[in-house]
């Protein structure tokens, strides 16, 4: 499959493997630190970053497993509104769903939008039929998208620096 091949579509949305002219688009996501507020340790990240993801990280993933972070466009303006995918941080064993929506996009549904859209997918195309997704207890938007995408929020976990992330899971 190449990298510009269509993946899925949604009713506004198209998803596609990311390619390195995607990355100053992407540092208009993960480089701002509104967007990155819950994300790991909250730094934003460069274009070099995001074309390190792209050539390499993600690169690599789709060798591995089939998958991994995809870019979603927006099929009227042509442009990226998100980022995100199936992952494994840390090579956990369970597969996690992740999205990153520009903060332009926010307050639209896109995000409920794009994960409505992934599972699906996730589970026809990767065989996956159980994904989790973790989430900052302070981040009420994402709670509400997984609500609506049928996940649930089955326990806390405590972290090494003990702050607290919730597990939400989704069987297909």
């Amino acid at each position: 499959m190449s990298e510009s091949e269509i993946l899925f579509e949604t009713e506004r949305l198209f998803a596609r493997r990311l390619s390195q002219a995607d990355a100053a688009e992407m540092a208009g996501i993960f480089g701002d630190i509104e967007t990155m507020r819950y994300v790991g340790d909250s730094k934003p990240i460069t274009e070099a970053d995001c074309l390190y993801w792209v050539v390499d990280v993600t690169a690599k993933n789709f060798e591995k497993r089939g998958y991994g972070l995809i870019g979603f466009f927006d099929k009227s303006a042509g442009v990226m509104v998100a980022c995100g995918g199936v992952f494994h941080p840390g090579q956990q064993p369970e597969p996690e769903v992740m999205y990153y929506l520009h903060r332009d996009w926010w307050g639209n549904g896109y995000a409920t939008e794009l994960v409505k859209g992934l599972a699906p997918h996730a589970k026809i195309n990767w065989g996956i039929t159980w994904m989790m997704a973790t989430i900052h207890p302070d981040n009420l938007p994402s709670q509400r998208v997984m609500i609506k995408c049928g996940f649930t929020h089955t326990k806390d976990r405590t972290n090494e620096d003990g702050s607290v992330t919730q597990i939400w899971e989704m069987s297909q």
